[in-house]
């Protein structure tokens, strides 16, 4: 049983989830701050200590954009899970490669069950597990699992999956004076210049990101 949550804490938590759903990563606690006109830090982390007790979220000291939405209770993500919810199948590819249908049923390894409010249009979302940590200061880590929208375009600051010749990555789409970048979210690592590669292509829109715990 999910333990109950205060008037102001489900607020919060249906900003998160909807601040996620909307860029592909999570608010920082000044942007919750600014949201509810909480002037303090420790006014926000009150709160958001309250989630992570009662099991909603967790948090990566590690990391600016640290807050994670929980597997709770078998539910993707509990601020919508009641007896009227709907859940779809997403399925999780393994790999994503030129040439070939992302959601071919041999690239299938498993699938998800997520709200069906959660994605506006289930049919081209797929789930990708994450491999490396070139995106730590997003909030997005090593084994995490990342649900996409299939599209060729990006806006400015999406986290996007495209391809660079045969390879697939996952960076922060950028275009300044008609050039294209991918941004790594970790200081260690360089911009990248998309215009160095013959063959560039967005495969979709980072709409979340899925975190579980042992």
């Amino acid at each position: 049983m999910k333990k109950v949550l205060t008037d102001r804490q489900k607020e919060i938590l249906d900003f998160i989830f909807e601040f996620q759903h909307e860029r592909g990563y999570p608010p920082t606690y000044r942007e919750i701050g600014k949201r509810f006109e909480i002037n303090s830090t420790f006014g926000v982390k009150r709160h958001i200590d309250a989630l992570v007790k009662k099991g909603y979220i967790t948090t990566n000291e590690n990391s600016n954009r640290s807050i994670s939405i929980t597997d709770n209770s078998s539910n993707v993500f509990p601020i919508a899970a009641n007896e009227n919810d709907s859940f779809v199948e997403i399925p999780i590819v393994g790999r994503v490669a030129a040439g070939y249908p992302i959601l071919a049923e041999e690239n299938i390894e498993n699938r998800i069950l997520v709200d069906s409010n959660f994605t506006k249009t289930t049919s081209s979302c797929f789930g990708l597990k994450v491999k490396g940590d070139s995106m730590i200061e997003a909030g997005i880590l090593d084994g995490d699992l990342v649900i996409v929208n299939q599209q060729k375009v990006a806006n400015n600051g999406d986290i996007v999956v495209a391809m660079l010749g045969d390879e697939s990555t996952l960076k922060t789409f950028l275009k300044e004076d008609n050039k294209i970048y991918l941004k790594p979210e970790n200081q260690n690592y360089r911009l990248i210049d998309v215009n160095n590669f013959e063959d560039f292509s967005i495969i979709g829109k980072v709409i979340s990101v899925i975190r579980y715990y042992n």
